[in-house]
Formats: C-alpha cells, sequence, structure tokens
C-alpha cells in the first residue's frame, strides 16, 4: 500500500493535485488553436506561420518529455513540474508580445512546447498512478486524461470570452498567469521513488529499461501508431476553429466544438480506463483509431452545417484522448512502473512527430490548395494505418531475473 514520508501526502491528495495540473496544463494549450486567426489577422502572417509556432511546440513537447520523465523518476515529479509551468507561463507572455516571426517560433513554439513538457498532464499521471495498486492503475489513467479534457472543457469557451472581451493579447497574459497555479500544486505530488510499491523494485537501471522497451516489437509499433494520434489531435485542436469560420459559421461554433471535444473525451477516457481493466487493450485502441477514420469520412460526406460540427466533434470526443490510458496501461502492464515516465516519454515523442505532421502540413496544405481536404483525407488513411499495426502488439508483462542490470 502506498505510504508517502509526508503524512499530508495521501493518494486523494495526490490525485486531486494531479487532476488540477492536467486540467490546467491541457487545457490552457487546448486553446491555442482560437488564438490562429485573431493573430493571423493582426501581424499579418499566414496560417503556415502561425502553424509552424504550433508545431514547434508540439515538437519540444515531445522531444523535452523524455528527459522530462527521466529526471522525474530519479527527482521526483513536483520538482520537475514547477520549473515547467514557469516556462510555460514566461513562453505564453513572450508569446503575447511577438511582433516578429523569429520571436514567435522562440517563444510560442520552443518555451511553450518545453514548458509543456516539463509540467506535462502525463507526468502528472505517471504520478497518481503510482499512489495506487495495479489493480486501479488502468482507472486512474483514465480518470487523469479526462482531467485534462475538463481543462478543454472549461479552457475553450473561457479563452474564447477573454478574447472577444479584452483582446487576444491581454488573454494570453491571463493565459500566462493561471498557468503559474500549477507551482504550489505540484508541491502535492511525492518524490518518484517513494511511491513504487516494494514487490515492484528491482534494480534496473533507466538504459537497460530503456534498451529492453526499444528491443521490444509491441513498444516499436505502440511508437508508430501513437504517431497517428498525435497528428489527429493537434492538426484538429489548431485547425478546426479556422475550418469551421472559413465555411461562414459564428467562431463560437469553433469554440463550441473543442469545448464539446473535451467534454465527451471524458466519457471517453474514463470509459477507455474502465474497459483497459477488463479487455485488451491492443484491440480496443485498433477500434479507437478506426474509429476515428469513420467520424472523419461521415464529416467529409455530410452537409457543412454546425449541427454537423458539433455532432462531429462529439463523436471525434469519444475516440480524442481515451487513447492514452490504454497506451500508458500496455506500457506498465508489459515493462511496470517504475521508468513509466521515461518509457511513456518516448512514445510520447513519436505522438508530437506526427502532432508537428499535422499542424504545420495542415498550415501548409491550406496556404497551397486554400482547403483542408488533403488534410481530412490523410487523416482517414493514417487512421487505419494505426488501426493495423496496433493488433501483433504483445501485451505479456516481461518476466525479469531479480540481478543487477548493467
Amino acid at each position: 500500500m502506498f505510504q508517502s514520508k509526508n503524512n499530508w501526502q495521501t493518494v486523494p491528495i495526490i490525485l486531486i493535485a494531479g487532476c488540477l495540473i492536467a486540467m490546467i496544463g491541457f487545457g490552457i494549450r487546448a486553446s491555442f488553436g482560437l488564438y490562429l486567426e485573431p493573430m493571423t489577422s493582426d501581424n499579418g502572417w499566414t496560417r503556415e506561420i502561425y502553424g509552424l509556432a504550433m508545431a514547434l511546440q508540439n515538437l519540444f513537447w515531445g522531444l523535452g518529455l523524455p528527459i522530462a520523465g527521466a529526471l522525474a523518476d530519479k527527482h521526483g515529479t513536483g520538482k520537475i513540474i514547477i520549473g515547467g509551468a514557469i516556462l510555460y507561463s514566461l513562453g505564453i507572455w513572450g508569446m503575447a508580445e511577438s511582433e516578429g516571426i523569429l520571436f514567435l517560433q522562440l517563444t510560442g513554439g520552443i518555451m511553450v512546447g518545453l514548458g509543456i513538457a516539463f509540467s506535462a498532464f502525463t507526468l502528472a499521471i505517471a504520478a497518481m498512478v503510482r499512489a495506487v495498486g495495479p489493480d486501479r492503475r488502468s482507472l486512474v489513467m483514465g480518470v487523469g486524461t479526462a482531467a485534462g479534457s475538463m481543462g478543454q472543457v472549461v479552457f475553450s469557451p473561457v479563452s474564447q470570452g477573454f478574447i472577444s472581451a479584452f483582446g487576444w493579447f491581454n488573454a494570453l497574459l491571463i493565459s500566462a498567469l493561471i498557468i503559474l497555479i500549477m507551482v504550489p500544486l505540484a508541491f502535492c505530488l511525492p518524490n518518484s521513488r517513494d511511491n513504487i510499491e516494494a514487490s515492484e523494485r528491482s534494480n534496473q537501471t533507466l538504459r537497460s529499461a530503456v534498451t529492453e522497451a526499444l528491443s521490444h516489437n509491441g513498444y516499436v509499433l505502440l511508437t508508430l501508431g501513437f504517431f497517428v494520434c498525435g497528428f489527429h489531435v493537434a492538426f484538429i485542436t489548431v485547425h478546426l476553429p479556422a475550418y469551421i469560420q472559413d465555411l461562414g459559421m459564428n467562431p463560437l461554433i469553433g469554440a463550441y466544438s473543442i469545448a464539446l471535444i473535451g467534454i465527451m473525451n471524458i466519457f471517453g477516457s474514463i470509459g477507455s480506463g474502465i474497459v483497459g481493466q477488463k479487455w485488451s487493450k491492443k484491440y480496443s485502441l485498433s477500434t479507437i483509431y478506426l474509429g476515428r477514420s469513420i467520424v472523419t469520412l461521415a464529416l467529409l460526406m455530410a452537409p457543412k452545417t454546425p449541427l454537423v460540427m458539433l455532432l462531429f466533434a462529439s463523436a471525434m470526443g469519444i475516440l480524442w484522448l481515451s487513447t492514452v490510458p490504454l497506451t500508458t496501461g500496455i506500457i506498465a502492464q508489459v515493462f511496470g512502473i517504475r521508468y513509466m515516465g521515461t518509457l511513456f516519454g518516448i512514445v510520447f515523442l513519436s505522438h508530437q512527430l506526427g502532432s508537428f505532421m499535422g499542424i504545420w502540413l495542415g498550415g501548409r496544405i491550406y496556404d497551397e490548395t486554400g482547403s483542408y481536404n488533403g488534410m481530412w483525407w490523410a487523416s482517414i488513411a493514417l487512421g487505419i494505418f494505426a488501426a493495423i499495426v496496433h493488433l501483433p502488439i504483445n501485451e505479456k508483462p516481461i518476466t525479469r531475473l531479480s540481478t543487477k542490470h548493467s
């Protein structure tokens, strides 16, 4: 049973703090798509310019997360999240002050991306998972992911309200201040070494754990599949509001769509966590990716009305981050939780490479063709690919000898 060196760090406190960190960090990040149209219009930028900044943000989030995960596994999650939150806040402030394209890429892209990586909701989820027993881990992963979605639900309409009331510049400054709330919450998370059950402790080193994972075919396939998840999620988050405005609809429909994705993802994430405790995680992942392709195809075939967009958002929301509890669940099930932050960080890097491609390519294709149709068809094809690559994954736990690895 979990016991912290600090008596006040009980399981409920850890879970509540982790959920609030996930909610704030993910919620603010999910609102950046709302700034695409006003910032590009006021600064005379193309969508590719803003899209490249968001693509860099996702890329550096992915590049930074394995490092953040390794540091959190070694030194404690709370310390890493505090530093990340400060960098995240400074990056948003710099993004607001950006007048030149290069400064936008540096602040809104690289700084915010690294800030997200070092304060990521995935680090908070890893701390939450270590606080409970194996029988509740899949559900806790689902709850933590759902908390991130609740942030999307809250901050999408709130951020749009800030933009409408105060302008995009002041809205970004307000967001930068909100991010700092994560700092006191991070003190509620215990040291990573303190909350690993004795039955799961081993002498395995970080290097041997990474080597073991990279030589496992299932881990490689999981990494490939998560690239597609990033492509889908990032493209829709950044470009869906602009796509809706291009169709002549009220910008609020875009904000409501992003919020609705978050609402439905709460049910999808918790549902996938429950499913992952009872049934095969790999088959569940294949079903989710295939479902995304079907929903996207339905959008292309249907008439473009506000109702259709909201129905698309609802269906996609169910399938949104429901991949995360299942993906992290396979990692924990096969490799254990000792180096979960690091191993998921590597898989998540692939997710963010997909995010980079989804955001940047979305802007590039739109600027070249004046349409997002090419991106929607690419999303359908990649969803089918991901559904296939998850099928051969071996979900059986690895059995290790109780000897020290070199």
